[in-house]
């Protein structure tokens, strides 16, 4: 059997757990493809590294360039990561031919217009499971599992940093400070964690989702995106008081004006799994017209899992290579050509439940003033809880939750709320999501 050969770029924690499962269960894979897949050349500048982790068996390079462009390479795994000579090795990799497998979803999101039309030009394969949810097979799920789907909306909490560090101030009663650096000590995060804290990588991921599921081009500066740095414990033990739960949540609804693409803070009910998924997990329920919810979950990072993903896409191209390119599973779920130019909503034009946190004069009407106020906005209130206030104060915490509403109606209400003189502070403002 002839094998199909690669060639792997970085040879970092991805790459080394890549090689690793792929080498571990060469039999089991052979068996299932039909022919061994064979990493034959590895590039990374740090050449030493590479020959400790393979053990010398494929070729090692520091030159990138001598992969892409390798005749006698049949797919191209791009495991560096960033923007710069990621997008520039996978572009010349397609030039030459080659299909190509990545886990890079900033690459994807931002750049992935035009890669994933350099490959259909091209006739090449360009594979991404591993960029969304680890080894959670979330995108194969949305581009061939729900195929036959409308999908309504996807809701995912798909960062396992954000998730571990909300974990740690529920059940410990920590600050976000002290949460953040007991991830950074597990490993959990980065000593620049900005992409995970402030939301960038779980947009990342939520754009490509979005993309498949609409059928529109990649549109990740279109996106919503609001970070964790500013949650308060106040916050978190205020919603579990009313039943629900604090995550990280990218949100992607289909509307008939167009599509919601969000990244935030946001309350869930308790009482739905996705709500009870702690620590570094991540999962992702997707919502679809004739099987109705289906929640996928699993490591969301990670060498092992990751490398699992990326293997998936091995097999899968490893059995289209010898087929008609017209046949394949378009890159984005829908042809190029019915791809639809439905645009992304503003964050104003969404549509949510809201939580409200106002520090208010403990003293008659000032909560008829609030009332007042939402109603002339046409928000209406569905909960409401009132912190006592201590003998000697003279203010409470008041919190309310809304019924569905716009954000552009909420947004007024607040700046109505906050001229008040009987407040005291800005209002706190989170989003709800009831996922049913």
């Amino acid at each position: 059997m002839t094998p199909i050969r690669i060639g792997l770029l970085g040879i970092g924690t991805v790459g080394g757990g890549t090689y690793d499962v792929l080498t571990r269960n060469a039999e089991e894979i052979t068996r299932r493809v039909g022919r061994p897949l064979v990493i034959t050349r590895v590039a990374d500048l740090d050449t030493d590294l590479a020959r400790r982790v393979t053990g010398g068996t494929p070729d090692i390079t520091d030159d990138a360039y001598s992969v892409t462009r390798d005749p006698d390479i049949d797919i191209v795994i791009e495991l560096i990561g960033g923007y710069g000579i990621a997008r520039t090795l996978v572009l010349d990799a397609i030039e030459h031919g080659k299909h190509v497998v990545t886990a890079n979803k900033a690459l994807l999101a931002t750049h992935g217009n035009e890669i994933f039309a350099a490959a259909h030009d091209r006739g090449v394969v360009v594979a991404f499971e591993a960029a969304v949810g680890g080894g959670i097979p979330i995108i194969k799920a949305l581009r061939e599992g729900l195929v036959a789907n409308r999908i309504e909306w996807i809701a995912g909490i798909i960062n396992g940093t954000t998730n571990f560090i909300l974990s740690e101030m529920r059940d410990r009663g920590v600050d976000f400070e002290a949460a953040l650096a007991d991830a950074q000590a597990n490993g959990y995060a980065e000593a620049d964690p900005t992409f995970d804290i402030e939301g960038i990588d779980a947009a990342h991921k939520l754009t490509l989702m979005a993309s498949i599921a609409w059928g529109i081009p990649v549109r990740f500066d279109d996106a919503y995106v609001e970070g964790i740095t500013k949650v308060e414990q106040t916050d978190i033990r205020y919603a579990e008081r009313l039943g629900y739960r604090l995550k990280l949540l990218g949100v992607t609804r289909r509307r008939t004006d167009g599509v919601e693409l969000r990244v935030h803070p946001c309350l869930v009910p308790g009482s739905r799994l996705i709500a009870n998924v702690e620590g570094v997990m991540n999962a992702v329920l997707v919502q679809g017209d004739a099987v109705g919810p289906t929640l996928y979950y699993g490591a969301g990072a990670g060498s092992q899992p990751t490398a699992s993903a990326v293997i998936a896409d091995l097999v899968d191209v490893a059995r289209l290579i010898t087929a008609d390119p017209n046949q394949r599973v378009p890159h984005l779920a829908f042809q190029p050509d019915r791809m639809s130019d439905i645009p992304v909503l503003p964050i104003e034009d969404v549509k949510s439940w809201y939580y409200l946190r106002m520090r208010l004069a403990d003293q008659p009407g000032v909560l008829a003033d609030v009332t007042r106020i939402l109603a002339d906005e046409h928000v209406s209130i569905d909960a409401a809880l009132q912190q006592e206030p201590g003998e000697e104060e003279a203010q409470a915490d008041i919190v309310l939750l809304t019924h569905r509403t716009t954000e552009r109606a909420i947004q007024a209400a607040i700046a109505k709320i906050e001229a008040l003189e009987s407040n005291f502070r800005p209002v706190v403002l989170l989003r709800m999501e009831r996922l049913s």
